[in-house]
């Protein structure tokens, strides 16, 4: 199961000459939109390519929140551009905790490409490794790539208001009751959700963990729809559940900080 979904360094390193495969720098910054590139440019996996979290990854905040989805064919042409092809094997990575790692992940998936995973521990392993890096900016053949049936599941707002099964909030503790919100404009969570911070899916060194504890009481074929901040750290609770035997969850995209947007729709601390 693990393989399906992740890759480790060893193995990625013996097929990074490969033509089919595509490597993707996903680091990212909530809070210092440009620090993902800096990083970047000061090393990278060799023959990385770097995707934004705000122009590549994500359209125009508004109404939908911080992070909606792009169209279906404009993220497709992000790929094309990247060299990517539906026979291509995409790798993506950030700097350790691979959220933005999995919300590229899950988009891909969301084009239905099931040939994506995510680096095991991210870039941190990578260069504990001591495997090489590279500062020079790859430019790939463009690619054709066609899009094909999701491999995932989403939900709108109207669908979570309506939701009674376990919805899955991935933000940190403090977020979720409110007591710390530095993000967006109001604090709190979705009325009836449960605190299940992504981070808690990793081990001390920034691995997914082999066995996850707290989703052992959880029914295999359980409906469950996953949401956090902007849609992005709520990928990583997908990924974990689907690593240990789950079914496809949802990701309800727009997250919290659609749903506040509305000030109708009900809050809870």
């Amino acid at each position: 199961m693990r393989d399906k979904y992740l890759i480790d360094v060893d193995e990625l390193h013996g097929l990074i000459d490969q033509q089919a495969c595509i490597v993707v720098d996903c680091r990212a910054d909530l809070e210092e939109q440009e620090l993902g590139f800096r990083l970047y440019l000061e090393g990278h996996i060799p023959g990385a390519r770097f995707a934004s979290l705000d122009s590549d990854m994500a359209d125009v905040p508004g109404s939908r929140g911080r992070h909606p989805l792009p169209e279906k064919h404009v993220f497709a042409e992000t790929l094309e551009n990247f060299g990517v092809s539906n026979e291509s094997l995409v790798v993506t990575y950030d700097d350790r905790n691979s959220m933005y790692a999995s919300r590229f992940w899950w988009m891909v998936r969301w084009l239905g490409h099931e040939r994506v995973r995510v680096l095991n521990g991210g870039f941190s392993a990578w260069t504990k490794a001591e495997l090489p890096v590279e500062t020079s900016v790859p430019s790939p053949k463009r690619a054709s790539f066609e899009i094909n049936a999701p491999l995932t599941r989403q939900v709108t707002v109207d669908e979570v208001k309506a939701f009674d099964g376990l919805l899955l909030d991935a933000r940190a503790e403090d977020r979720f009751h409110g007591m710390n919100e530095s993000i967006d404009h109001t604090a709190g969570h979705i009325p009836g959700a449960t605190c299940s911070p992504f981070m808690k899916n990793l081990d001390s060194v920034g691995k997914f963990l082999h066995t996850f504890d707290r989703f052992e009481g959880l029914a295999e074929n359980a409906d469950v729809v996953c949401y956090c901040g902007s849609g992005v750290s709520a990928t990583h609770n997908i990924l974990a559940l689907l690593l240990s035997g789950h079914e496809e969850p949802a990701l309800y995209p727009g997250s919290w900080s659609e749903w506040i947007e509305d000030p109708n729709r009900p809050i809870e601390t």
